[in-house]
């Protein structure tokens, strides 16, 4: 399968039939493939990523935002360390939201994200991001509590509300030139259980274990159920959701890295040309250098 075809094969079009059983989080999509071969295509990917962010950035008229929503160690810090490695730092802005601070929960819910969307040029990733509002805030509503909203605007209207304002925002986004991708990586409860075990077992990774996500696990009906609802009502022409098997971690790379290839490439960002000078400048500026005739050795300053 090409890997355009894969995306489009995971892209959610029609959400009002979406169902999240329908999406095996072990799929590989057809890919007959050994994981080190999945690796390097990936690996070929950040090469190209790295050639489009240059242009992206250098042109400094689209931007584009990436959204990773999922369980804990669905792999969304995998997703920025592997298929992002070889974007320039300068042109690429990394956000992980946590529980909002005080100053954060004097303000809207959309707030705090919306002082991190990137600039023109540049590509933003919201490791977590203002969906959780409709996640982690659904699943307890002790936290919607804390929020400070007026009690009577807090009615069952307003998951929906929230829903209407998220597709408000980004459709803003996308009519100002920011090119909106979100991604679900679909972890099995049974994958997370053998990620956390694997955490618990390096020393190196044991640090990334939090005794909260035990908890977290015993409430995972009620987080499938909110993440169907979130998709179904907030994947949209502008801006559809990606549901990425992610039990595999090669597989889930190569999705996402294919999904942002082929926004980039439909916008084909260009090098700007030089401005403000005739190619009879230009042919001045290299005979001068060239005058200068060969570079020496350079002399070390003591």
């Amino acid at each position: 399968m090409k890997l355009g075809k894969l995306v489009k094969r995971f892209r959610i079009e029609r959400p009002e039939t979406f169902k999240l059983s329908d999406f095996d989080p072990a799929d590989t999509g057809g890919f007959d493939i050994e994981k080190d071969e999945a690796k390097k295509i990936v690996a070929d990917h950040a090469k190209h990523l790295a050639n489009l962010q240059e242009r992206l950035y250098a042109q400094d008229k689209w931007s584009v935002l990436m959204i990773l929503q999922g369980m804990d160690a669905a792999g969304k810090d995998g997703i920025v360390e592997h298929v992002l490695y070889g974007v320039n730092p300068m042109g690429c802005d990394v956000h992980s939201f946590k529980a909002p601070n005080a100053d954060e929960l004097d303000h809207d819910f959309l707030w705090r994200v919306a002082q991190r969307v990137p600039q023109r040029g540049r590509i933003g990733i919201f490791n977590r991001s203002h969906y959780e509002e409709c996640l982690v805030v659904r699943v307890h509503p002790d936290i919607l509590a804390k929020q400070k909203l007026p009690p009577r605007l807090v009615t069952k209207n307003i998951w929906k509300e929230r829903f209407e304002d998220i597709r408000a925002f980004e459709r803003h986004l996308v009519r100002n030139g920011t090119i909106v991708l979100k991604f679900h990586l679909r972890i099995s409860k049974g994958e997370q259980r053998q990620r956390f075990l694997d955490r618990l077992d390096d020393p190196n990774k044991r640090w990334k274990f939090n005794m909260g996500d035990i908890a977290e696990r015993a409430l995972w009906p009620r987080y499938m159920a909110a993440y169907q609802d979130m998709i179904r009502k907030t994947s949209t022409r502008e801006a559809p959701w990606i549901v990425v098997p992610a039990d595999h971690k090669w597989f889930a790379r190569l999705v996402v890295s294919a999904a942002l290839i082929e926004a980039l490439e439909k916008i084909d960002p260009k090098f700007p040309a030089l401005q403000g000078h005739s190619p009879a400048d230009l042919k001045k500026v290299r005979a001068v250098l060239e005058a200068e005739g060969a570079p020496g050795k350079r002399k070390v300053e003591s």
